[in-house]
């Protein structure tokens, strides 16, 4: 297999991406959590919402320009026990074509962002993904940092970076994540029409998605 790494380039989407970025989204992630895929509508409605950061919005691309990685970045917030807040960020979806994988476009993407989003003054970024995917990145159980979900828990996937040092230091917080994720998986069905054909199938790691995604960090 030959190493691209060095020939990607990282810039911002542009409008003239959206639909490639879209289609490499739902190749990115199609049967990969559930049976099919509802990333690439995730991608299309992002875009227009007002918690939406274009400035943080990046592709990947190879030499000949074909898009092979993308990620996007929202608003959140954490909110502290006297009520302060503090501005932060997710991200989601990070997508790399299937056959560019494990070839690191996906640190190249979250390097240059993380970069980017410090330069904007934002301190800290919260997820939600899979730990041995981002633990290498700077990410840490969210009870680390005191951070939990709104309903008090603190999920085994949930995960938070610092960008600036000891932002998170000396409190307890909630992090308040944006309504942009929020929609209708009808909506996200009827959408999918628009894309050829693709089979969804049942494989292993759903179930191992499934099981992350309910487990909680208890406090001791």
């Amino acid at each position: 297999m030959q190493d691209i790494y060095h020939d990607i380039r990282i810039e911002n989407e542009s409008v003239r991406d959206f639909e490639e970025v879209e289609a490499m989204t739902r190749k990115a992630f199609w049967n990969v959590h559930v049976p099919g895929c509802e990333e690439h509508y995730l991608a299309h409605i992002l875009r227009e919402h007002e918690d939406f950061i274009p400035a943080l919005d990046f592709v990947a691309k190879t030499a000949d320009g074909n898009i092979v990685g993308n990620v996007m970045y929202t608003k959140a917030k954490l909110v502290g026990e006297a009520g302060e807040e503090l501005s932060a960020l997710t991200f989601g979806p990070l997508s790399v074509h299937p056959d560019y994988q494990r070839r690191g476009i996906g640190k190249r993407l979250l390097e240059h962002s993380f970069q980017k989003a410090e330069a904007l003054g934002y301190s800290a970024i919260v997820i939600f993904g899979d730990p041995g995917n981002y633990t290498a990145r700077g990410f840490q159980s969210c009870h680390r940092f005191h951070v939990s979900a709104p309903d008090g828990t603190y999920p085994a996937a949930m995960l938070v970076k610092e960008l600036r040092e000891g932002a998170l230091d000396g409190g307890k917080w909630i992090y308040r994540g944006s309504p942009a994720y929020e929609y209708n998986s009808a909506d996200a069905a009827e959408f999918d029409e628009r894309f050829e054909p693709m089979k969804k199938e049942w494989h292993p790691n759903q179930e191992v998605f499934y099981i992350l995604s309910q487990a909680v960090i208890r406090e001791a």
